[in-house]
């Protein structure tokens, strides 16, 4: 959508709908965000399971009735991620709780009405929440090698204008990746089977 293609009509067309991330604020006056938004809206009336990463779980939370606006600080880079002490947390993450997740984000979400966190960081206090079906990640569970130092690369230059504690240099991102990927996606292959489950036929 955000190269022009137009938002789907109905989002009962589909067994699940999912929203990655991006550099953009879902703040900003882009002519897709709107469609964006309606197609989520459209998506949780009709049980479609919606799935939200970094900007698509600011997409949902936007969507949802929720405030999105700047994180006190930028989080790039691994950090910690702290599960909640619920059921609703155990149900998405089982025993785990807490692992080490990839950040890129300057800003964040409240959590909408009806849903609940499950999961929040050291320097971002809600890093996740489900509705139901739906789920929002503010952290990244879904990155590869590449795609680490690929994202590296795009933003050298915000990497080397944020010089703050929470913000980590290109060779500390990259640092550890073959230890570092594989688990990050035992938690992704969690979540992900379970949000599958919900598909609808």
């Amino acid at each position: 959508m955000d190269a022009g293609e137009a938002a789907p009509a109905s989002a009962g067309a589909f067994s699940g709908v999912v929203f990655m991330g991006g550099p953009m604020s879902v703040n900003d006056a882009l002519p897709w965000i709107p469609a964006a938004l309606r197609l989520i809206r459209a998506a949780v009336e009709e049980d479609v399971p919606v799935l939200g990463h970094c900007l698509g779980a600011q997409l949902m939370a936007k969507a949802l009735g929720a405030a999105v606006g700047p994180n006190p600080q930028k989080e790039i880079g691994w950090g910690r991620v702290d599960i909640a002490d619920s059921e609703q947390a155990r149900a998405w993450f089982g025993a785990t709780r807490s692992f080490l997740a990839f950040h890129w984000h300057g800003e964040t979400f409240t959590i909408p009405p009806g849903a609940a966190s499950i999961a929040s960081s050291p320097h971002c206090a809600k890093q996740a929440f489900v509705l139901g079906r739906h789920l929002g990640m503010q952290f990244h569970v879904e990155m590869t090698p590449e795609m680490v130092r690929a994202w590296c690369d795009a933003g050298k230059d915000e990497l080397a204008r944020c010089a703050c504690p929470t913000v980590q240099a290109a060779c500390e991102i990259e640092a550890q990746l073959p230890a570092r990927i594989p688990a990050l996606h035992v938690v992704a292959a969690r979540l992900y089977e379970r949000w599958i489950g919900g598909l609808k036929p």
